[in-house]
This record gives C-alpha cells, sequence and structure tokens, in this order.
C-alpha cells in the first residue's frame, strides 16, 4: 500500500504541473519537478534514514505523532485532531494529521510514503515559485532558472525529503504571499478566499508565520483600496475578520497574546540557552537580553554557517547551501533595484516579510544548525527578487516592463 501512494502522488505531480502550466511552460518544467521528486526519495532512504549525516530528530518526532494521529481515529473516528485531543501535537497540528492520514491508510509506520507527501508539496513549492515569478517581472528563462534552483538548493531538499515539517511551512508562506501579489495586480474576492484555508493551516504549522505574512496581506489590501469598490473592501474586512475568528478558535488564547507568548518563549534566556546546547549552538555577550548584540546575531541568522566554522558533517554540508545563499542574497540586491524602478508595491510586499522576518530570529538566534532550518522561508522569498535580476530582453538588455504595461494572463499567479 506504500508504493501504491507513492505512485499516486507521482501521478498528482504530473498532474500539478499540467494544471498550473501552459502545455509548453508544462512540457520544459514538468522534467524538472519529477527529478526532484524522485530526488527526495532517494535521498531519503540512502542518506537520511540511513545514519549518513546523522541529521534529524523532528521527522522522527512527527512520524511518532502521525502513529498517534492515526491510533485516535481508530478509537473514536476521523475528525481533524488538534493539541485539546493529543496534548502533543502543539502547533504541529496540521503535518501530523497529513502524516497521521497517510499511516492509517497504510496501517502502519509509512515513512517513505509520508515522504512522497512532504516530496508533492515541495513540487507544488517550485511550481508556485516559477509562477509568482513570472507575475513580478521575471521573464520565462529566469523563472524557470528559479525553479530549478529552488527544487535543489540543498537545505530545502534536505528538510523535504523525510517528515520535517519546514516544507509545508515554507509552501504555506509562499502560496500566501503569492495571493497577495496577485491582488496587488488585479484584485479578486476569490483570491482573498484562498487565502483563508492558507492561513488556517499556517497557524497550525508554524503559528508565528500568520502575523509575518500578515503585515504584506495588510499593505498589499491598503494599496488597491482606491480601486475597491465600498462593496469590496466590506467583503475583504469580512474576510480578514474571519480569519481572525478561525484562527481565535484554535486555542485558548487570542491569536495575539499566543504569539506574543511564542516571541517571549523564543526570546527568553532560558531557551536560547537550550537551543545553544550541542555541536552548532552558539552564545552571545547580550547580559541576558534578546535585543542585546543585535548585530552579531543579525549577521548570524543571515550568514551562517561561515567557511570557518567547525561542527558536525551537516553543518559542513550546509555551507554548500549557504554559499549559494550569498549569491542569492547579491542578485536579489540587484533584482529589488530593478523592481523598484517599475514596481514598488510588489517590492514592498516583499520585503515586509523579508525584514521582520529575519529581525525576529535574530532576537532569538542561539544555534545555527536551527536558524538554518528557520530561515528557508526567507531564502525562497528573497530568491524571488533574484529572479528579477537574471531576467533579460529578449535583446539581451536588462530592461523590464513598466508597472503600467498589461500583465497577460498566464503571468497572473492565482487570477484562475
Amino acid at each position: 500500500m506504500e508504493y501504491v501512494i507513492v505512485v499516486t502522488l507521482t501521478a498528482l505531480c504530473v498532474l500539478m504541473v499540467h494544471a498550473s502550466l501552459d502545455t509548453r511552460e508544462a512540457n520544459r518544467v514538468l522534467p524538472v519537478v519529477l527529478a526532484a521528486f524522485f530526488v527526495r526519495l532517494i535521498v531519503h532512504v540512502l542518506v537520511m534514514r540511513s545514519g549518513v549525516i546523522g541529521y534529524g530528530g523532528d521527522n522522527h518526532t512527527y512520524q511518532t505523532r502521525a502513529l498517534e494521529v492515526a491510533a485516535y481515529w481508530n478509537r473514536e473516528g476521523f475528525r481533524f485532531v488538534t493539541s485539546d485531543q493529543i496534548g502533543s501535537l502543539y502547533s504541529v497540528e496540521v503535518p501530523c494529521n497529513l502524516f497521521g492520514a497517510v499511516v492509517y491508510l497504510v496501517g502502519g509506520p509509512a515513512p517513505l510514503a509520508c515522504t512522497a507527501v512532504v516530496a508533492l508539496i515541495a513540487c507544488g513549492l517550485c511550481v508556485v515559485m516559477y509562477r509568482v515569478a513570472r507575475l513580478i517581472g521575471a521573464d520565462e528563462p529566469a523563472a524557470f532558472r528559479l525553479l530549478i534552483f529552488v527544487a535543489f538548493l540543498p537545505a530545502f531538499l534536505v528538510h523535504t525529503s523525510d517528515t520535517f515539517k519546514d516544507g509545508i511551512n515554507a509552501f504555506l508562506v509562499v502560496a500566501c504571499l503569492g495571493l497577495v501579489a496577485s491582488n496587488v495586480r488585479r484584485f479578486d474576492v476569490g483570491k482573498l478566499l484562498m487565502l483563508v484555508p492558507l492561513l488556517w493551516a499556517l497557524w497550525h504549522v508554524r503559528p508565528y508565520m500568520v502575523f509575518m505574512c500578515g503585515l504584506p496581506l495588510i499593505f498589499g489590501l491598503s494599496s488597491i483600496k482606491r480601486r475597491l469598490s465600498v462593496r469590496g473592501l466590506v467583503v475583504s474586512t469580512v474576510l480578514l475578520a474571519v480569519v481572525l475568528a478561525l484562527l481565535e478558535g484554535a486555542g485558548g488564547n487570542s491569536p495575539f497574546s499566543m504569539m506574543q507568548e511564542q516571541l517571549d518563549h523564543g526570546q527568553s534566556a532560558v531557551a536560547r540557552n537550550a537551543n545553544a546546547d550541542g555541536g552548532s549552538g552558539v552564545l552571545f555577550e547580550d547580559s541576558g537580553n534578546a535585543w542585546g548584540a543585535f548585530g552579531p546575531k543579525l549577521l548570524y541568522t543571515l550568514l551562517a554557517p561561515f567557511p570557518w566554522m567547525s561542527g558536525s558533517l551537516a553543518l559542513q554540508l550546509g555551507k554548500i547551501d549557504t554559499f549559494f545563499w550569498y549569491y542569492l542574497v547579491y542578485s536579489a540586491v540587484r533584482g529589488a533595484r530593478r523592481l523598484w524602478s517599475y514596481d514598488r508595491t510588489l517590492l514592498f510586499v516583499l520585503v515586509l516579510f523579508i525584514i521582520p522576518s529575519t529581525i525576529a530570529y535574530a532576537t532569538t538566534m542561539a544555534n545555527v544548525g536551527l536558524i538554518f532550518r528557520q530561515r528557508i522561508p526567507i531564502v525562497l522569498v528573497t530568491s524571488l527578487l533574484a529572479a528579477i535580476a537574471w531576467t533579460r530582453t529578449e535583446q539581451g538588455g536588462q530592461r523590464l516592463p513598466s508597472r503600467s504595461a498589461p500583465i497577460r494572463e498566464r503571468m497572473d499567479v492565482f487570477r484562475k
């Protein structure tokens, strides 16, 4: 049964590509996406579960929780299981329920099939990245280059080759920002409706990321308010209220108090000292203040692991990913300058996620391995700006379309 699920998900991967892109683009993208899918299964078997690099922890934890979810369904019937039913699911209900569904179908542990689910989501993210890049002004070669880059970026590849939640989190973040950017281009209430389940799911994967996506969302809506009718503004307000109501019902505390609680915990000296234990831990001379030594913390958040750092094999391999990340940052700065020249609103949508997220992570910085994983969404969103820098006109120049230029139907990421 486990192999049947893998084959079914492979077929879904093919359908996803053809449903998301036109025929010409799909024929070009599909081989890359399928390669990315199967490479993740291979890495899962030969690297992650073989103990070659000795990396992991959360992946085994989520697999165990998935078994608990499946056992709960066998006893109580099928429903979305929250921390109210199984306390250990705190804030990661969606991944555990998703993996639990696979375990339930198989009738026991199914690490390969669960990894196939994660691989499918990773491939979906690659397609979303391609379309968002096209939306914000990247040409087709640049968007395709970005797709290849993301598909095989080492950190993203490793954390979507097993039952980690990082790939699910990254998909939800980029999808939300893509919808916001698409609404800036052309407002559609349907896109706001699509945001509701995405934000709800993100709340049950990594809650504080909802607030990180909230700033671009609010800015995106405010930037188009003059083009909205009174009816549109009312609908938008109601939909945002629905999102807050859903989040309010997600637990006993309000969303804002829960975010503050998570931030206080992550910034606490106890949590940072605990995270600093291990081969990749880092302690700063901040006198216990999360905002102390902010400059060094920011450098570690953005640029670690540094070439001279010693540590585990996983950390050494992480330096390869960091080398690519340095190149992305350089390209993103160039891309941001270009995007500023023809669509500053879209630039601010991306920057309002990148900068606050980086600052928030810097105040909790205590472990290179942990921050290496946490910044994956920041890396992906930054790489969208890099795609702008890679864009050329047909004549090989660097001129990009003006904001007033018409956007072709297929360039709008979520118009359909």
